[in-house]
């Protein structure tokens, strides 16, 4: 898996809290840039956890199965949440503006699975 999360750190924002908010979802993370940020990892784990200790995991999948493709996931994040640890999905912009994720693998499935398994369960037959 490899995630790429990018968002613009505004003139009214201070840089390391920017990089805060994503290091905060995303703590393996290296970050390039200035004014837009770059974070590049191999890990959703911290993502992974965020999930799953709110208790999100179905509302989670439902806006990673949308934002799916042949092998990558695309999502948005709020930047403020980030900063304080918390995960909200944003399907419209905010003002001081979102963090855009991209998570690529072979097995995007297997990647919905680990981060957001499904709590709804199959009866058997």
């Amino acid at each position: 898996m490899i995630v790429t999360a990018e968002c613009e750190c505004h003139p009214t924002e201070e840089k390391e809290k920017v990089c805060q908010a994503m290091h905060n979802i995303f703590p393996e993370g290296e970050i390039t840039g200035d004014e837009h940020l770059t974070l590049v990892c191999e890990s959703g784990e911290k993502l992974r956890n965020l999930i799953w200790d709110t208790q999100i995991r179905d509302s989670a999948r439902s806006v990673l199965l949308r934002g799916r493709t042949d092998d990558s996931i695309h999502f948005t994040l709020n930047k403020q949440a980030a900063f304080m640890g918390k995960i909200s999905f944003q399907d419209e912009h905010s003002a001081l503006g979102n963090i855009s994720v991209v998570i690529r693998d072979d097995n995007i499935d297997e990647v919905i699975d680990y981060l957001a398994e499904s709590t709804i369960k199959e009866e058997d037959e």
